[in-house]
């Protein structure tokens, strides 16, 4: 069995270092966690976590709130968990999934939430506790998120350079920080273009935006890029197209937003701005280890682009 001794030998440095590596990372420099890490990782080291607990006084626990209903049918909080798991792993911390309609128990060291809306919070912040929001908020909380705004923004340039006249924006029914960035994204691009803004606004659900075409298909001229706040809204916007006899995308774009999965199961395949999940994950994972190891307070807001993926429903 490995011994803290072996990594010690394995890493060239005292059997001190490599405790202090692990109970109190943040008085170590990076260069040497990585030398301490890669022993570890080459002798399969596996740390004594109640041990180091007990030094700590730590739990060793990250609990992830998921405070709205998980959809089964597309990976995005799959990929969400293993970004995180993947990075406090790395630390030797533990994940506790907390959903909606599970059961909140033991202590934490520190917390990550997504799916939260403004009634929640007055109780996030009584929770006492670092905590990192995946999301854009306007609360005050340090945060990770996709670049929401210049995401739409680049979407709306997508459709504009593939010779699309006229864009429609089909946005969530939803008052938080991030529809309204997108908004703003979509609304800033068009009216440079000296275009009334058009904005419809549903539930994100596939049926509500393909029952708007079909109901309203007569205020839809030709050469119409619908911009999407989700893929599951674009792949209602197409389902709505085909259902009146339109053809994408020679008379109608369609330009999504996640790139997960409903983007590729779709037919014709959704242009869509691919959002890196897996990397937002880790980045709140590691955003969340800092607060907690480094006792540090400030806020922290750390975007990323979306790419955009150009695939059959635009030109």
């Amino acid at each position: 069995m490995t011994t803290l001794a072996d990594v010690a030998k394995k890493a060239n440095v005292s059997a001190m270092t490599v405790s202090r590596v692990i109970n109190h990372p943040d008085k170590v420099t990076e260069e040497l966690k990585q030398l301490v890490h890669q022993a570890m990782l080459e002798l399969d080291y596996q740390p004594n976590i109640a041990a180091k607990s007990l030094v700590s006084k730590r739990s060793h626990i990250i609990k992830v709130y998921i405070l709205e209903e998980m959809d089964t049918t597309e990976p995005y909080y799959m990929n969400l968990l293993v970004g995180i798991a993947r990075s406090i792993g790395k630390a030797h911390y533990s994940l506790q999934l907390v959903t909606t309609d599970g059961v909140d128990r033991g202590p934490a060291d520190g917390c990550i939430i997504t799916g939260f809306r403004q009634k929640d919070m007055d109780w996030i912040k009584n929770l006492k506790k670092p905590v990192v929001l995946f999301g854009e908020n306007e609360a005050g909380f340090s945060f990770v998120d996709s670049d929401n705004y210049q995401g739409i923004v680049s979407a709306c340039k997508h459709a504009l350079d593939t010779g699309y006249q006229r864009l429609v924006y089909i946005g969530l029914e939803l008052e938080e920080a991030f529809t309204k960035s997108r908004e703003k994204g979509y609304i800033d691009t068009v009216t440079k273009t000296g275009q009334a803004p058009k904005i419809h606004r549903f539930e994100n659900r596939s049926s509500a935006a393909r029952t708007f075409i079909t109901a309203q298909k007569e205020q839809f001229a030709e050469n119409t890029c619908f911009i999407c706040a989700t893929d599951r809204l674009a792949l209602g916007i197409n389902q709505g197209l085909q259902s009146i006899g339109a053809q994408t995308p020679k008379d109608f774009g369609i330009v999504g937003y996640d790139g997960v999965f409903l983007d590729q199961v779709s037919s014709p395949k959704l242009t869509t701005m691919k959002q890196a999940i897996v990397e937002m994950g880790e980045a709140c994972g590691e955003l969340l280890i800092q607060k907690i190891e480094q006792n540090d307070t400030s806020l922290r807001q750390q975007h990323f682009l979306p790419q955009l993926v150009v695939r059959e429903s635009t030109r």
